[in-house]
């Protein structure tokens, strides 16, 4: 077995591997292959072409084409996996924290459970308002 994993290593020697862009390229071909087996059969080569182009990049040794590609895909879905980020953290403090958007400027506001009726200060707008906690 160590045999085997030493090869390998020293094949995937100077190649680029995976990253974030190759794993949500196999994550595509796995959904459109979900997609083709309810639909036409043909749909099924879109997953076949998705998951020979991933490896391709996987096995590429042009370093700086696949990271730039990767780069590329970071930065379009940077607002995307930031909004899912916040609502993840809000959902992970729900129960020690009340979310509240300020009236004037909808920023969103954090303020600590259990403190009955609050008067809230906006950090960015200064605006006052009160809510229950």
């Amino acid at each position: 077995m160590g045999n085997f994993r030493e090869k390998l290593q020293r094949f995937m020697y100077g190649r680029y591997g995976n990253d974030k862009f190759n794993m949500f390229l196999m994550f595509a071909a796995l959904v459109v292959l979900i997609i083709s087996w309810f639909t036409s059969r043909y749909i099924s080569l879109f997953a076949i072409a998705i998951l020979v182009y991933s490896y391709y990049r996987m096995f590429s040794r042009d370093y700086a084409k696949r990271s730039a590609e990767n780069t590329k895909y970071i930065n379009i879905t940077f607002r995307l996996r930031g909004f899912f980020a916040r609502y993840k953290k809000m959902w992970e403090q729900r129960k020690t924290y009340k979310f509240f958007k300020c009236p004037s400027c909808k920023q969103q506001v954090r303020v600590p459970r259990g403190h009955g009726r609050v008067e809230i200060t906006c950090p960015k707008c200064r605006a006052n308002f009160q809510r229950t906690t």
